[in-house]
């Protein structure tokens, strides 16, 4: 079931009625993201989520990992090795060159871009799709869209069924191993009731993640990818802002530097529950078929 975004305006208004408020997100633009971490510390402070200690993976210098029921925001770190060599002379050999001559006096031992690696870093989080599947397939209402169109998981109502968890296109979803229940980024639904930020872009020092009015953070987006491809950034793209996606466009969004396979994202996401009408009607088809069949079988071998 894919819904788009004038029918969850009208879902909305149908719901809310006069209480309801214009579709408010995030706008996470990597570009200048430090990989501080203060947005998951906020977000564990304020909606008191549980520690967790994942550790090292032997892979990155990223030790929180990954989404899940007790981190609902996670900044990834993306290490990259840059070619070098013979390699890098694909691209340039003046870059090729440059970036020898920097090796040799420097190393590899630094973060900085040209000195052989390129760190690219990225505040993960719940995407509030417009067409979000984790919706359609909750059989208790525990997860509900609010008045501001951010997607919430009730814990008092969720049995911990996980039909949500398979669904969701992003991996965000996930249950807790000590209650069974899913938990995942409510937008700070209760902060916004409140006319308050979200704790994580309250506390990002560089406002990496900003907060407001859909639509606003998408202007605002587009004007700063049009400043990104002028200075000669030409892998920069937007992520999730686009209505006519897989999932009918996020209401938390991206600014990315690279492709989205890099940062662990689906390239082209797509809400895992469109089929779904098409398949309840193919195994009805067949059902009948099956009946018709069977019938067929029984009443003619009598009639003989």
């Amino acid at each position: 079931m894919t819904h788009t975004l004038i029918e969850l305006e009208q879902s909305a208004q149908d719901t809310y009625g006069s209480e309801v408020k214009p579709r408010m997100g995030f706008f996470t633009d990597t570009s200048i993201c430090i990989g501080c971490k203060a947005c998951e510390v906020a977000c564990k402070e304020w909606n008191h989520v549980p520690e967790e200690i994942e550790g090292w993976t032997g892979h990155s210098y990223d030790h929180s990992i990954d989404l899940g029921a007790n981190r609902w925001r996670h900044v990834a770190f993306i290490e990259q090795k840059k070619a070098l060599g013979a390699d890098a002379a694909a691209e340039s050999l003046v870059e090729a060159a440059e970036r020898a001559n920097a090796v040799e006096g420097w190393g590899l031992d630094t973060y900085q871009d040209g000195d052989g690696m390129r760190w690219l870093m990225a505040s993960d989080v719940c995407k509030h799709c417009t067409s979000a599947a984790c919706l359609d397939v909750c059989p208790t209402g525990a997860l509900f869209r609010t008045e501001f169109g951010t997607v919430v998981v009730q814990e008092d109502v969720c049995n911990g069924c996980g039909y949500c968890v398979p669904a969701c296109p992003f991996g965000v979803l996930d249950k807790r191993e000590d209650d069974g229940r899913v938990w995942k980024c409510t937008l700070c639904y209760d902060r916004l009731k409140d006319d308050l930020e979200p704790a994580c872009a309250k506390a990002c020092p560089t406002q990496s993640i900003q907060y407001g009015e859909l639509d606003e953070l998408r202007a605002r987006a587009e004007r700063r990818l049009a400043k990104m491809h002028e200075a000669g950034a030409s892998e920069a793209r937007l992520y999730g802002a686009d209505d006519d996606d897989g999932v009918g466009g996020f209401g938390a969004f991206f600014l990315l530097l690279d492709e989205p396979e890099v940062y662990g994202l689906p390239p082209d996401p797509v809400v895992t529950t469109r089929d779904i009408g098409e398949v309840w009607a193919g195994a009805l088809t067949a059902a009948l078929a099956l009946g018709v069949g069977v019938a067929a079988a029984v009443f003619g071998g009598r009639s003989r």
